[in-house]
């Protein structure tokens, strides 16, 4: 076949894979047997071997997932994503009408009602009709780049069909995962020893953030575009109702019910509809999405400075059940902390059968007066985990049992602690042994999550037999472990086990933040960690510092500091300190100068907005925190620089209005001396 043959060829083969794909994924209306649709599809996925100058951005063969991502890129909204506000209440849904009526008076309104779908929202971006940039939401002006991941979504066209396509469109839409995948993929998991997870926005969410876009690619994620950003050319729409039908000439999927109203009377009456109605989707929705139909109404009635006024949601109260209580267990965390837990008689709530509630803590169970053997209600309101609102009193027999909280740890048996401790609002109830088997799991799994050491395979299944096995107690045994037996537990495969054991030694390069956040120190997070790695240059240092010059420390207060300070001063973490030294891993600082006084942005503070011409928002993150300084998400009168790319937002005008210095990516290269 000569590349000209093979040229037209692929045009075919993927042309008619997007229409089959557009068929099965959209409409719902699939014209091939999986067994056909395979054929072409290994067809053209040997034709790009063959000839791999045929794999263009907008082939079907992206579906399946490219190379892993070391880390998203941030990219910048073409136009601000903003949220919409939103109400429980019908007699605010019908002043908010009435609020609009009265910026145009006299004037007929026309309504659009569309399903509120509980997903995750982002844009998309195509220019002469391909897709070539998808982002989340992120703080409205600019989020991460995941283009790769949102290629394997097979309901995203990555090329529009038509003609006098604009020449650049932005697109706004909600990825979620329908009921029967999500109930599929957590059968998948129990039979593979995973853990389940817990509802479809969550692992929407969590498949989104997974920088292997091949693992994406496995997930049942589709998504719905109801609106859209920029648009340069041809705009085929005056109205929500016209936007949706251009949408769908284009290939893109759309709310699958839309209500048009005139009144707050028939926006209420809709919205009692859709309350009905949504049980029956296949995704999960929260509530109703009112809007003005006209475009030319929107731009009149404008925008507050983090919604439009023409919009607002109207959020279904939250499903509530009535259960019996049976028992009440505890739950014991990696800090210790002893969490009370309602095991429930199983019933339907919000579309899944729920046996499982948080007490939150002991003092919020006693507030509630919460009994074994009570009716209670039971709430699923954006908790992973569905809450015990309060206890139906009314239906008490007298065979209720008060739960007398543990003195000790229903893990190991060890004494517990009582106390209101510092940063905490509630009297926390804590096992006093360091090394009660749920502590030590806790703190191995938070070790080798994804935001601290990263060292893959690491999760709750593995760790649960490495602890229960006795091959590890603490996380520096972690690096004792041999592939044999690893290999050796259930469920491990010689492949997976010699992966772990590969992170593991990756994890010894990790920089000195990672380190610090999966020491698990109460109270320090990501941003913490990462404070105390910029004024420090080692992990010694750290150590040796006392509370009132931690205290001094930007973004560590006195809570922090005596945390930090109390943990290096316990000789177990000391000699924990000992043995990681001696496993090799680094101690140092990537983002600390020496003497942090030579360093070229010492005590300086960037923020970063608009798309610069070659580098990421990473990339210059890291050089600046590398030279001393310090990048910041909003400008202050503390912000020394502004950093302003292309399509520079509203941190622009607020950075000249307090006389923040603006400069480029030339002038910052040259500031670093490259």
């Amino acid at each position: 076949m000569t590349a000209a043959e093979a040229r037209q060829k692929h045009t075919e083969l993927a042309n008619t894979i997007r229409h089959h794909d557009h068929r099965y994924y959209v409409l719902a209306q699939p014209e091939l047997t999986d067994r056909e649709y395979d054929r072409l599809y290994h067809e053209l996925l040997d034709l790009e071997t063959a000839f791999p100058e045929l794999a263009t951005p907008d082939s079907p063969s992206h579906r399946v997932g490219g190379a892993p991502l070391s880390e998203f890129a941030s990219v910048q909204h073409l136009v601000p994503m903003m949220s919409l506000d939103n109400t429980y209440s019908k007699e605010e849904m019908s002043a908010f009408v009435k609020r609009v009526q009265k910026l145009l008076p006299d004037e007929k309104l026309e309504w659009v009602v569309e399903p509120k779908v509980d997903g995750v929202a982002v844009s998309l971006r195509y220019e002469k009709g391909v897709f070539t940039v998808g982002a989340t939401r992120g703080d409205g002006s600019a989020g991460d780049d995941i283009t790769a991941n949102l290629k394997t979504i097979r309901s995203i066209p990555l090329k529009l069909e038509g003609e006098g396509l604009p020449s650049l469109l932005e697109v706004r839409g909600e990825v979620f995962m329908d009921k029967a995948g999500f109930e599929r993929l957590n059968n998948e998991r129990e039979s593979a020893g995973e853990a389940r997870f817990m509802n479809p926005r969550n692992s929407t969410a969590g498949s989104l953030k997974q920088l292997d876009p091949k693992l994406v690619a496995k997930r049942p994620l589709a998504i719905v575009i109801y609106g859209f950003g920029k648009v340069e050319g041809a705009m085929k729409a005056a109205s929500q109702d016209e936007l949706l039908s251009w949408l769908k000439e284009l290939g893109f999927p759309t709310p699958e019910k839309l209500w048009h109203c005139r009144s707050s009377e028939e926006v209420l009456a809709s919205i009692d509809e859709l309350d009905v109605l949504r049980h029956k989707f296949k995704f999960e929705t929260d509530g109703a999405v009112v809007k003005l139909n006209s475009f030319e109404q929107r731009e009149r009635v404008g925008f507050t400075s983090k919604a439009p006024r023409w919009a607002i949601a109207y959020k279904y109260a939250a499903e509530q059940a009535e259960t019996t209580l049976k028992a009440i267990t505890i739950q014991v965390g990696r800090t210790g902390a002893l969490t009370p837990v309602a095991e429930l008689e199983p019933v339907l709530l919000a579309g899944t059968t729920v046996s499982r509630a948080t007490l939150h803590n002991e003092e919020d169970m006693r507030r509630k007066g919460v009994r074994i053997n009570d009716r209670v209600i039971v709430e699923k309101a954006g908790e992973i985990i569905p809450a015990v609102v309060r206890v139906v009193e009314s239906k008490r027999t007298g065979q209720e049992q008060e739960f007398e909280f543990p003195k000790k740890c229903p893990e190991c048996g060890s004494e517990v602690s009582r106390g209101k401790e510092d940063g905490e609002s509630n009297v926390v109830v804590r096992c006093v042994n360091l090394d009660c088997p749920a502590q030590v799991r806790g703190r191995i799994e938070h070790f080798c999550a994804r935001g601290a050491m990263d060292i893959e395979g690491g999760g709750e299944v593995l760790v649960k037999q490495l602890v229960g096995a006795g091959l590890v107690l603490d996380v520096a045994e972690l690096y004792k472990l041999r592939v044999d037996e690893v290999a050796a537990l259930e469920r491990m495969g010689q492949k997976s086990a010699e992966n772990f054991i590969a992170g593991l030694e990756a994890s010894k390069k990790q920089d000195l933040w990672r380190l610090i956040f999966g020491l698990g120190i109460l109270h320090v997070g990501t941003g913490g960690a990462k404070a105390l790695a910029r004024a420090f240059s080692s992990l010694d240092d750290i150590a040796a510092a006392g509370i009132k010059q931690l205290k001094t420390i930007e973004d560590i207060g006195e809570v922090i500091a005596k945390s930090v300070a109390a943990w290096f001063s316990d000789s177990h973490n000391r000699d924990l300190i000992g043995r990681l030294r001696k496993f090799g891993l680094n101690f140092n600082s990537s983002l600390y100068q020496a003497g942090a006084a030579v360093g070229p942005f010492s005590g300086k503070t960037f923020v970063l907005t608009g798309m610069l011409p070659t580098l990421n928002r990473s990339e210059a993150t890291e050089m600046i925190e590398s030279r001393g300084g310090k990048a910041s998400g909003s400008v202050s009168k503390k912000t020394d620089f502004l950093l302003a790319g292309e399509d520079a937002g509203s941190k622009l005008a607020k950075a000249e209005k307090l006389g923040v210095a603006i400069i480029d990516e030339a002038e910052f290269l040259k500031m670093c001396g490259a």
